[in-house]
């Protein structure tokens, strides 16, 4: 019974997106380890960017930095 847990930034994902990440996991678990789909789970979490890091620094403050060097 795999359960798998995908963390993604909080970011406007649609459902039809989540829907995508659901279908293509249950998959993976199919192609590669022969697991049953009707018994594998995928949970989503989504983590706002004020609570992930990435190189010393919070997402939040690297995508403001980002859109002031875009303008």
């Amino acid at each position: 019974m795999p359960y798998i847990n995908v963390r993604i930034t909080d970011e406007s994902v649609t459902t039809e997106q989540k829907k995508a990440i659901v279908k293509g996991c249950t998959q993976l678990m199919v192609d590669v380890l022969n697991k049953n789909p009707a018994t594998t789970f995928v949970v989503i979490d989504e983590i706002s960017t004020d609570n992930w890091g990435v190189g010393g620094e919070i997402v939040t403050e690297i995508r403001r930095q980002k859109e002031g060097e875009d303008s």
